[in-house]
């Protein structure tokens, strides 16, 4: 048998519940079991004391003063020749206990106790000196406080209205986990969760969007792998077709079969780039500012290269070989189509830090923008091959700054080329 059970809203019940009552009886037992006993010991004093006072009116035969006294103290007194008592009396009991202790101390005759829990009475039975029984009755709160047992009840109402207070919130949460374990089910099989919203806690809605950010990212991952696919077909058949054309028909030539060859291995080292931009690699504390110049340097020998860096710059986790990866193709993008200037800017803020690379060329049209960002896509029409790269450039880049939680963006620079910026989460 399980003592825990499995669903989401009975153990959060159990978490809520369990440590409440655990604290309460804790409670009880410290605060309320010495103010129970400490009570009944007083009650026990006072009452053995008033019956003390009227045996000894009794045993002197002053009936005025024993009538009195029981009228103040609300005590019904009789004298007895024989009575039909129980065999066993109630001297031992928990409620009796203390008062059969106290009246021992105070007479030095026997005394019996008898609770009558229906009527909530109790009667107390002495020998007087004349060989006759004295029976005091009195209500059984003289000896017995009930503020234990009303908090004992206001502790399970605590409980029950804690529970009432607090299932709406759980169910609701509950329903929450319910809805996006739905939907990452149906992810899981490729398709769509038509009407899922994110909703619930913070933290909840945190933890659904991020599953809609993975399934857009799984999303663009297969479409990039398609895209790949038909750019090998559609690169590496030409060259292919002729160099097969060419064996056939006894015309190859060697120069000719060479350069397609070289061709052919220049996509391919494309296509290679490209996949290891998702390789693992360890995140180690990076800047940036020393990067960005070294790559700058390295691609663009000849152009003024201009920096802007905070000082001293931010210094935040990020997998270095893999930005350094996505850099490069940024400045060697713009070092192509760059005439003389290269601008690189830093910009930090408290949750992010912005990589700014303008150039001044001659841009990217805003219509194409999005295009120049795909995998496998160059601008011109053609796809030939003598207008240089494989379309991948930006694309890695891309990748990369999204894997590390960023995005890329291309815009227009002041200086006539184009800009782009990259935003990175500190």
């Amino acid at each position: 048998m399980r003592l825990i059970p499995r669903g989401f809203f009975w153990r959060t019940i159990l978490l809520i519940l369990v440590p409440l009552l655990v604290a309460q009886v804790i409670i009880a037992n410290v605060f309320f079991g010495n103010h129970w006993t400490r009570v009944h010991a007083t009650l026990a004093r006072t009452l053995s004391g008033e019956v003390s006072a009227m045996m000894s009116f009794i045993d002197s035969g002053n009936v005025g003063a024993i009538q009195t006294l029981a009228r103040n103290t609300g005590i019904n007194v009789s004298i007895n020749e024989k009575l039909n008592r129980p065999a066993h009396n109630d001297n031992n009991s928990l409620i009796a206990g203390a008062l059969a202790n106290e009246l021992s101390k105070h007479l030095k005759r026997p005394a019996n106790l008898y609770i009558d829990r229906k009527q909530r009475l109790i009667y107390i039975d002495i020998p007087t000196k004349n060989g006759k029984i004295a029976t005091f009755g009195t209500s059984l709160y003289h000896i017995y406080s009930t503020s234990t047992e009303v908090f004992i009840i206001w502790l399970i109402g605590a409980i029950l209205i804690v529970s009432i207070l607090v299932s709406p919130f759980i169910i609701m949460h509950n329903r929450s986990i319910r809805r996006i374990a739905k939907a990452a089910n149906m992810f899981g099989r490729g398709l769509d969760a038509p009407g899922f919203v994110p909703s619930g806690s913070k933290e909840i809605r945190e933890a659904a969007s991020a599953m809609i950010t993975m399934k857009e990212r799984l999303n663009r991952y297969n479409k990039t792998r398609t895209d790949m696919l038909n750019a090998v077909s559609h690169d590496l058949k030409a060259p292919l077709t002729r160099m097969r054309l060419a064996i056939e028909t006894d015309s190859a030539d060697k120069k000719v079969l060479l350069g397609d060859i070289d061709r052919m291995t220049t996509m391919i080292n494309g296509y290679l780039a490209f996949a290891r931009g998702e390789e693992p690699e360890i995140e180690q504390a990076t800047e940036l500012p020393a990067m960005l110049i070294r790559i700058a340097r390295d691609a663009a020998p000849n152009k003024d290269i201009q920096t802007e860096f905070p000082e001293p710059p931010v210094q935040f986790y990020a997998r270095p070989m893999a930005l350094a990866r996505a850099f490069s193709n940024i400045i060697e993008n713009a070092a192509r189509y760059a005439k003389k200037t290269i601008k690189i800017t830093e910009i930090d803020t408290k949750d992010e830090t912005q990589i700014i690379i303008e150039d001044d060329g001659p841009g990217i049209p805003d219509d194409k923008k999005a295009d120049a960002m795909r995998p496998f896509v160059r601008l011109d029409d053609s796809r030939s091959e003598k207008t240089g790269g494989t379309g991948l450039g930006l694309s890695i880049a891309k990748t990369v700054i999204e894997n590390h939680g960023g995005h890329m963006t291309l815009e227009n620079s002041d200086l006539g080329g184009l800009r782009v910026r990259v935003v990175l989460p500190l």
